[in-house]
């Protein structure tokens, strides 16, 4: 099963240096029946595309909850690990609240990954943004969403994993 694992770049080194992403259980998105349901039409494509899209609004919570931490070139991209996890591996519940929303039972090895999604640096900007203005985004202010909307608003780039080498070192 494909699933979308929100990242951040320094986690994304880390699963580089330690040969897998982990540990678990890991949070991602995949297509779910209760996403298709949700989704009540659109192809497997478009339906990856909204759990794509659901792991990068992940990230930014992630880059938001690592605000103070030291970042390496190229913060405040979100991130987003493509990998093809087995069946057995992945859980998902109603309980997790996000339709799409999955729990990973096991480190995902790195050659498991099939490719990594990533801001582009003119992103940059909006992200940060977005990051300072999340908190006050989901006490409903509406100004801060029109903030985070701009960061949602950027597209991921596609890396292959031959390139996150060259990524993380941009």
């Amino acid at each position: 099963m494909r699933v979308y694992l929100p990242s951040t770049l320094p986690a994304l080194a880390r699963m580089v240096e330690d040969g897998e992403l982990g540990p678990a259980p890991l949070t991602g998105y995949a297509v779910t029946p209760a996403l298709i349901e949700w989704y009540a039409s659109g192809d497997t494509e478009e339906l990856e595309y909204v759990a794509l899209t659901e792991a990068a609004r992940a990230s930014l919570r992630l880059l938001a909850a690592a605000t103070g931490e030291a970042e390496p070139a190229g913060g405040g991209r979100r991130v987003v690990v493509a990998a093809e996890v087995a069946d057995h591996a992945v859980q998902a519940s109603a309980d997790l609240g996000e339709k799409g929303r999955v729990r990973v039972a096991e480190p995902v090895p790195l050659a498991k990954v099939a490719a990594v999604h990533v801001d582009d640096e003119y992103a940059v900007a909006d992200v940060t943004a977005a990051v300072a203005a999340l908190p006050a985004a989901d006490k409903g202010d509406d100004d801060a969403r029109f903030v985070v909307d701009g960061a949602e608003a950027h597209e991921l780039m596609w890396y292959a994993t031959q390139e996150i080498p060259d990524l993380l070192g941009s």
